[in-house]
């Protein structure tokens, strides 16, 4: 098994592609690399925290803090989306909503997760 057949894993890479997109076609060009580059590391550091955590797999809980990690990233990510919204920096409010609604699903996956891995029967959840 590889962290690529993760289903947080696969979501955390979507939305990456997705903020990414949206930071450089829906926000002003001084947002680019203000909060737009915020949101960008943040919303990698999801994904790649959990890559780093499923490698120290073998270390279970070496493994759950990495992934209380992805879930800190993850609030970070949702932190900055609001304030690009609420400063009106990104002004698309479907966009805005939908990736609001896929970051609350992951966080809520990856507290699942963690908690298969806890109790010792690691899913791809």
């Amino acid at each position: 098994m590889s962290y690529k057949n993760l289903d947080i894993w696969k979501m955390a890479r979507e939305i990456v592609i997705k903020i990414h997109r949206m930071t450089l076609t829906n926000l002003p060009k001084f947002e680019m690399y203000e909060e737009g580059g915020q949101i960008r590391r943040s919303s990698k550091s999801v994904k790649s925290t959990i890559v780093e955590g499923y490698g120290r797999r073998i270390y279970k809980q070496e493994f759950i803090k990495f992934l209380h990690y992805a879930i800190a990233s993850n609030d970070e990510t949702i932190d900055h989306l609001e304030t690009l919204y609420e400063t009106e920096s990104l002004t698309h409010s479907e966009l805005y909503e939908e990736i609001h609604k896929e970051l609350d699903i992951l966080g809520k996956k990856i507290n699942l997760f963690i908690k298969s891995v806890e109790k010792g029967h690691m899913s791809k959840k």
